[in-house]
């Protein structure tokens, strides 16, 4: 199947380079040439302007944008929306806010034009475990596109989550629930480091040993115990954590409904206050971010610095919900 990647940062790239494997027909573009050059030599065909990009599709075109959610997606948008023709479907697999996908869908569908939502979790490791992928938006259109999911993701690893929105609103809680999970491995490698047994107590052992039949199992104690044998003690991070956006919308949208969620809103608090201080939790929190993600850390005695963003990095609050950064 013929699909163009707009957006190749850590996710854009190997997404492409999974359906290259896969055998689809991949045009690749990016905002800098660098790294349209790279997939190119791999097999994807290179693309340096959107024009040239959509000028190399056959109608019915696809284009997936992997693109940090905000202004540049909708820049985006309205360039494609004058390039391309209807019937044609563009695919928005950042992180986008769920509320801004039904605008986008709304402007497109003006244009005759498909859009689908496409919460994509993986990190960087999605390349060789595959993509876990939440759709919305028209269920024709999804069925349409089934090959290149069935590419992307492992085994029974995609959904088709129902109208337009409901894809990024999964995928939104999805990363709420990861705030909790990963702030609770924080909090206890934490108790177990200050404990009168914690210089004897191997954490990268323990995170071993609770993969094995524990009821606390996960991949992200894997990627603990990857962390922890790098670095035992933690001692190359500074516990500064950011949030990427999809935190405060799943606490803002508890609040909207009236559900409880103090394990979310705690974990989401917590972020804050690392960047205020350094602990031990804190820096478990970085170091999975990093392993997971390939987000990026501060380093031991390294000042707060600018991020180059890429699809499913830090992106702002929508408009809609704008807490003040702390």
């Amino acid at each position: 199947m013929q699909v163009a990647i707009a957006g190749l940062g850590r996710m854009g790239i190997n997404m492409a380079r999974r359906l290259l494997r896969g055998g689809h027909e991949v045009i690749a573009w990016n905002r800098s040439p660098g790294k349209v050059q790279e997939i190119a030599a791999e097999g994807a065909r290179p693309a340096f302007t959107l024009e040239e990009m959509v000028g190399m599709l056959t109608p019915p075109r696809t284009v997936w944008l992997m693109l940090p959610a905000g202004e540049v997606v909708d820049d985006t948008i309205e360039q494609l929306a004058k390039l391309l023709s209807p019937g044609d479907c563009i695919l928005d697999g950042g992180n986008s806010f769920y509320r801004d996908d039904v605008r986008r869908r709304g402007r497109l569908s003006s244009l005759d034009i498909q859009y689908l939502d496409v919460g994509v979790s993986g990190g960087v490791w999605g390349l060789t475990e595959g993509y876990c992928l939440m759709v919305g938006g028209d269920h024709r259109e999804f069925t349409h596109l089934e090959p290149l999911f069935r590419t992307l993701a492992p085994e029974e690893g995609y959904l088709y989550c129902g109208e337009t929105g409901a894809g990024h609103f999964v995928k939104m809680v999805h990363n709420g629930i990861e705030y909790g999970m990963m702030a609770a491995y924080g909090e206890g490698f934490s108790i177990l480091k200050a404990s009168p047994y914690g210089q004897a107590v191997d954490p990268a052992a323990v995170a071993h040993l609770w993969n094995r039949g524990s009821v606390v199992r996960s991949w992200l104690l894997e990627l603990a115990e990857a962390a922890f044998r790098k670095d035992p003690e933690l001692e190359s991070l500074q516990g500064y954590v950011e949030d990427s956006g999809e935190g405060r919308w799943t606490v803002q949208q508890a609040i909207d409904t009236g559900v409880p969620a103090p394990v979310i809103a705690a974990s989401l608090f917590q972020r804050f206050r690392s960047r205020l201080g350094d602990s031990f939790g804190d820096k478990v929190l970085a170091a999975l971010r990093n392993e997971f993600g390939g987000h990026a850390v501060l380093k031991a005695g390294e000042e707060k610095r600018a991020d180059t963003a890429g699809a499913g990095d830090v992106q702002p609050a929508s408009p809609e919900i704008t807490p003040d950064q702390p």
